[in-house]
């Protein structure tokens, strides 16, 4: 079924870019601007001209430019067109820095070669190959943002996140996994790496890795730095897993054993759930920065992890967030092994198709969480606790009033993940999240219906663990996904998932919670979890009683629609200068919230800059403070419990 999906979209393809090069050819155009040549459409053929090799020199770290030159020979003389990647795997969207690409010059036998922008597709360029030519000498820039308004921070004086996907070109007309490249990379003296590309040599400062393919290339980053420590966490396991760690200052990268033993428990649950491997090695990339930039980005052999500082040295203040490493493993499974057959491309300037996130990354958000707790880089309590915030978002978000789950799957070409100004409203990418609250839905009915004998944990084994050992992608549809879930425990699944997912739904799927044996509650005391979230993002989280979120600096970052503080006519971007009278601070709000629900209360008033104007706003709400926790329901089966034990 895989295959055959893959081949029919791959004709689809084919067409839309055949579609795409005729309008190029027929559209009218100013005279100033002749039309370009059409883009050949990729070809699952060998690129037979010769190796890629792309160099990146990357030790400025004073102006953060890294200086690339690609060598890509060529075969014949005439139009020949090369591609910088255009859209992100795992980004889920078209949103590779092509704005950060500078100082592009093509060279060939030491003669300067125009180059031109294609008209259509500006992520391609044209050169005319003169007779004789063998190679290309292609030579550019990839800035580096230098501040975060300009982009994600990748270099700092004590390490740097190497994507090869912002460094490499490719010839058209090709799947990326039939061009075979050399990469080699000059790192600051005395840094180490690590990376899921294998090293061919070492010369000084400059690494060159063994030949592979575009596909793997773009999809092996690197992470270096000058306080690095490597851990094997499955030494004995069927295939090396390591926990490789760059950190700002090196007492960072000290550890408890009991911390690596977490990280070694977490591979070995995966592979109680899975009963697979789909990697030759594993390396885990993890940041323990607050200069680098925030990251977690999925690859097959892989993973991008950004985590706190002194992720070990305040391991209890740090968990929140510290599903990312189980989630990002998870992908390994579910994302780059198992795809779904849309989403799958013969290249990557080939556009992809986000319909199946709600598995993707739903799934994932849900097997992250779960992971978490086996494994112990979650307590049980906390996953709970994690699970219940999850619950009241979408408990109380408004958008699901107007939009199914199904249709934010396209919110990463949408919004492209920009900042939204009525989030509660507007949705984004909530496939993740709710699509969670979904799995866990249907975990607990196979559990119900079962009397415990089957689980969801039937369903990964046997749809995420054939075909033990491999590495390369194998595709599904909705159908294949019905299939496996009815494999586990014969069931309407197909109605099951199209209501919850397609079907624009006034109540959120919280049945799981109830099936599990808890229900979600709203006290005036916040959880731990909650607690530690709230300091982590340094502010005043009050999305379930006066309807909004207040930071440090008194700047409101979220306003519910159709909640009290949206009727008083605020929205997010008002700063909030005193409460009640008294200047603004997080406590004070607070105190405020609960003041107004005593009887004689006074109603929350607040002192509201917009701009250079001022105005007092009172917020008719009196129901005191709200938070979400998990209440357990007597006489019912623990079965979140169970699912969040681990695995003998």
């Amino acid at each position: 079924m895989g295959c055959f999906v893959k081949a029919l979209f791959f004709s689809v393809s084919v067409l839309s870019l055949a579609a795409t090069a005729v309008m190029a050819q027929t559209s009218p155009l100013p005279e100033s601007a002749p039309p370009t040549p059409p883009i050949e459409a990729p070809r699952d053929v060998p690129y037979t001209a010769g190796t890629l090799k792309v160099a990146v020199d990357a030790t400025d770290l004073d102006r953060k430019i890294w200086n690339v030159t690609t060598t890509m020979p060529v075969s014949k003389a005439g139009d020949f067109v090369f591609l910088y990647p255009q859209w992100v795997p795992g980004g889920h969207s078209p949103r590779n820095d092509l704005d950060k690409l500078a100082g592009l010059v093509v060279t060939a036998n030491g003669k300067r070669i125009p180059w031109t922008r294609d008209v259509v597709s500006v992520h391609a360029f044209h050169v005319d190959v003169p007779a004789g030519v063998t190679e290309l000498q292609i030579s550019y820039q990839f800035l580096t943002a230098v501040e975060g308004k300009v982009g994600r921070i990748e270099v700092t004086p004590e390490m740097l996140n190497l994507q090869w996907l912002q460094v490499t070109m490719y010839p058209a007309g090709y799947y990326t996994r039939q061009i075979p490249i050399e990469a080699s990379v000059k790192l600051p003296e005395g840094w180490k790496f690590a990376t899921a590309l294998e090293t061919a040599k070492t010369e000084g400062q400059v690494t060159t890795f063994k030949p592979t393919n575009v596909e793997i290339l773009v999809d092996s980053p690197m992470m270096a730095g000058k306080y690095f420590k490597s851990v094997e966490l499955d030494p004995t396991g069927p295939a090396p897993v390591r926990l490789n760690l760059i950190a700002d200052s090196p007492e960072n990268l000290e550890a408890k054993p009991e911390y690596i033993q977490i990280h070694k428990d977490l591979v070995q649950q995966a592979y109680k759930l899975y009963g697979s491997h789909h990697y030759d090695h594993y390396d885990f990339l993890v940041a323990m920065s607050d200069k680098l930039g925030g990251i977690g980005l999925e690859h097959h052999r892989s993973s991008e992890n950004r985590v706190a500082p002194k992720y070990f040295n305040e391991w209890d203040k740090n968990f929140v967030g510290r599903d990312l490493l189980s989630h990002e493993y998870t992908h390994s499974w579910n994302g780059k092994f198992r795809r779904a057959a849309d989403l799958w491309t013969p290249n990557l300037n080939v556009p992809m198709r986000d319909s199946m996130m709600w598995v993707y990354e739903g799934q994932t958000q849900y097997w992250g969480n779960v992971l978490a707790a086996r494994s112990g880089l979650l307590t049980k309590q906390q996953a709970m606790d994690s699970l219940a915030a999850t619950a009241a978002v979408y408990d109380n978000r408004r958008g699901r009033d107007w939009r199914p789950v199904q249709d934010t799957t396209n919110d990463p070409i949408i919004a492209n993940r920009k900042p939204l100004s009525w989030l509660s409203w507007q949705r984004s990418e909530d496939y993740y999240s709710e699509g969670l609250l979904v799995w866990l839905d249907a975990d607990t009915l196979i559990r119900e219906k079962t009397g415990g004998k089957k689980s969801l944990d039937d369903f990964a084994k046997a749809f995420f663990g054939v075909d033990n050992g491999s590495y390369s992608e194998k595709t599904y549809t909705f159908d294949d996904v019905v299939g496996a879930l009815n494999g586990v425990y014969a069931y309407d699944w197909a109605t099951f998932l199209k209501t919850r997912i397609q079907e624009v739904q006034e109540k959120a799927p919280l049945d799981g919670f109830e099936r599990g044996g808890y229900k979600v509650v709203y006290t005036d005391t916040p959880t731990e979890f909650m607690k530690s979230a709230e300091t982590k993002a340094k502010n005043t989280p009050l999305s379930y009683s006066l309807g909004l979120t207040v930071g440090s600096d008194g700047v409101l970052t979220d306003v519910q629609w159709g909640g009290p503080a949206f009727k008083a006519g605020l929205t997010q971007g008002l700063t909030v200068v005193a409460v009640n009278g008294e200047q603004f601070d997080g406590d004070k709000l607070k105190a405020a919230v609960k003041a107004a629900a005593k009887p004689d209360g006074q109603l929350v008033e607040l002192l509201i800059k917009d701009g250079g104007r001022y105005r007092m706003v009172k917020i008719d709400y009196r129901g005191g403070l709200r938070y979400p926790r998990l209440e357990r329901i007597a006489g019912t089966p623990d079965r979140l419990g169970d699912i969040l034990t681990p695995r003998k």
